[in-house]
């Protein structure tokens, strides 16, 4: 081989051996990579002691089933014992339940897994049944189970094994005890619940130490629900519901709403939250979570459920019992005050943060949801007064509140309708080949009469994050959940009042009034806009757009709460209303002498510095485009 074959090798080895050492992973990864493959493993050894225990008991039963003598209880107690080791005690009961309520949460705990089976909410009902109260889920729909090593490696899941009451002398308190083969050997789900919707769960070891394995210092925990559909908007209901977790350090995540999702967090995490458009449970460590695994699965439109929600995770586990391993479980309203109500009085890195479960807009919007409409929302419901009204009134106060913006919008409006003649004076002495000029020139009527274009856009900024709030606000306020106006049964999901029985696209199935009525009213606004201002007649299609807007609304916001479209309703009305007062208040022939006076006051005076600013760059850019006429001309 000649020389430069020998450097092409010597290249090619380098450049493999470079890309090899920038491509090995780092410690960080590695640890993750061993974590994911001992998960794994653990998994596969799981499955496969699951699976021996079940061929075990099946062999129990063939064998009964087959044997002309029967199996005596010593018998069946040898082979739970080879199956289940020192938990064999706990192989085999009878399902037993024990309640715990208060006025507000009704909970059912079953033997079965020590678990919560059903949780009732006493204050609410689901959608069409005013008689039962709101069940947020029952025995099959839900799951909860913790993974248990014993000393001999036998792999067990509590959620299979049958825990013994244990009498409490204390109220809304319940101990469940899974038994082992040693009399003072047993582990405590201890449940105490609150005067409100949180039940705390504490896992208690008693002299366990030679029960379950040595180096277990942790608990895997699994925990699944399916979300029932509670509500008549199932569309809507289900771009609420969503499950959200909180990092420890106060930030929150999310899996997709919108599709199955899921995900693998290596931080530490506070609370995994079960959400439904208004009502949440949610699973909060009084340490953390670690190696947590989330799934969010969409469910069938004729299934009864919105979603199924998964979560596996490790908790902390102290063998000796000396630091019970602690849960709380929320099981309530997505209620802003009684979700922020849990931080009170606590520190920042204390605090759980749950009130973010209630989405209030981006964080500029959020902020005017929590400094301005909540506090007056729930000023106006204190005094007694129905929903509608307290709407009603929310309306008029931010009405006044953006006023002066409204008003200094539509001012501006008319002064450049006014000035609309001259305007076209100056289009027609420029010709569109000379827009610099023409720009000059309207730049500097504008400046001497006194108008700036930008006054009649700047008010909408301010405007936008107010409406927007309320977008926001009235969809997820469960105060109107179940609270009727007019037609109207339950302003918190769409009003249909015709049925059509099949699916149109955007608009669905229905169609909603106060949504009908709001795209009535404003088509009226478009129209009376339309006829106080001076259009181009060669824009007649901007015209035609205009209207074609409130029509949009009309798919977008049919499947909306009514309570929204009701808002935008009364303010749309409002709006009106002001529009007709400013043209009785505002003269364009006054304003426009107005203008002519200041036009001569300000004549002969220097310019703004902004005026000679803009008038310098225009000059600047009419120099270069002379320069490039002149250099196109040359290479002509």
């Amino acid at each position: 081989m000649d020389k430069n074959t020998w450097i092409g090798f010597l290249l090619i080895a380098a450049i493999i051996v470079g890309f090899t050492m920038l491509n090995r992973p780092s410690k960080e990864e590695l640890a993750h990579r061993q974590h994911v493959q001992d998960s794994i493993n653990a998994a596969r050894l799981l499955e496969a002691e699951t699976q021996r225990i079940s061929d075990s008991l099946q062999m129990v039963v063939a064998q009964t089933q087959q044997s002309e003598t029967i199996v005596t209880e010593e018998q069946i107690q040898e082979r739970l014992q080879a199956a289940y080791g020192t938990f064999a005690v706990a192989a085999q009961g009878e399902e037993q339940y024990i309640t715990l309520a208060n006025e507000h949460l009704k909970l059912t705990l079953s033997t079965l897994g020590g678990r919560i089976e059903r949780a009732e909410l006493l204050e609410y009902h689901a959608s069409g049944d005013s008689i039962n109260p709101l069940c947020l889920f029952r025995a099959d729909e839900s799951a909860f189970g913790l993974t248990l090593i014993t000393a001999n490696n036998r792999i067990l899941q509590t959620a299979n094994l049958y825990f013994t009451p244990v009498k409490s002398e204390e109220p809304n308190k319940a101990i469940l005890r899974l038994p082992t083969s040693t009399s003072d050997a047993y582990l405590d789900f201890i449940y105490e619940l609150s005067e409100d919707y949180m039940v705390h769960l504490s896992v208690a070891p008693h002299n366990m130490q030679t029960e379950l394995a040595q180096n277990v210092n942790s608990l895997e925990l699994q925990w699944r629900q399916l979300i029932p559909q509670q509500e008549q908007g199932r569309k809507f209901e289900e771009r609420y519901a969503q499950l959200q977790y909180m990092l420890v350090g106060g930030e929150m995540e999310k899996l997709s709403e919108s599709k199955d999702d899921s995900q693998k967090e290596s931080a530490r995490v506070k609370w995994i939250g079960y959400k439904d458009q208004f009502f949440s449970t949610v699973l909060i460590a009084d340490d953390a979570f670690t190696s947590t695994e989330l799934h969010s699965t969409l469910q069938g439109k004729h299934s009864g459920y919105i979603k199924e929600y998964t979560a596996q995770t490790s908790v902390p586990f102290d063998l000796t019992g000396k630091t019970p391993t602690g849960f709380r479980f929320y099981c309530g309203p997505n209620h802003y005050h009684t979700l922020k109500a849990y931080d009170e009085g606590k520190e920042k890195e204390d605090r759980l943060y749950l009130n973010k479960l209630v989405p209030l807009g981006w964080k500029i919007v959020s902020w005017i949801n929590t400094a301005l409409v909540i506090p007056m929302f729930d000023l106006f419901t204190s005094w007694g007064l129905h929903i509608g009204i307290v709407i009603l009134l929310m309306t008029i106060v931010i009405k006044l509140i953006i006023l002066p913006f409204v008003f200094v919008s539509y001012k501006s409006s008319a002064k450049m309708r006014a000035l609309k003649p001259q305007i076209d004076a100056i289009n027609e002495k420029y010709p569109a080949e000379k827009m610099q000029e023409r720009q000059q020139a309207t730049m500097q009527l504008y400046q001497q009469a006194g108008v700036s274009p930008m006054s009649g856009c700047l008010p909408m900024l301010f405007q936008f994050p107010v409406l927007m709030a309320m977008f926001w606000f009235l969809p997820t306020a469960i105060e109107l959940r179940g609270k009727s106006l007019w037609w109207a049964e339950d302003l918190s999901t769409y009003d249909a009042v015709f049925h059509w029985g099949f699916n149109i696209p955007l608009l669905g199935d229905h169609l909603s009034l106060f949504c009908l009525l709001m795209t009535i009213c404003n088509i009226a606004y478009t129209y009376i806009t339309m006829q106080s201002q001076a259009t181009d007649p060669n824009m007649k299609f901007m015209k035609y757009m205009m209207y074609a807007m409130p029509l949009m609304f009309l798919f977008i916001f049919n499947d909306y709460a009514a309570g929204l479209s009701y808002y935008y309703l009364v303010s749309l009305f409002f709006t009106i209303l002001q529009t007709m007062i400013f043209r009785w208040t505002l003269n364009d022939e006054k304003m426009l002498a107005e203008m002519e006076a200041n036009k001569k006051k300000k004549a002969g005076k220097p310019k703004s510095g902004f005026m000679e600013r803009l008038e310098k760059m225009q000059r600047e850019q009419q120099r270069l485009a002379r320069e490039q006429a002149k250099a196109a001309n040359k290479r002509r």
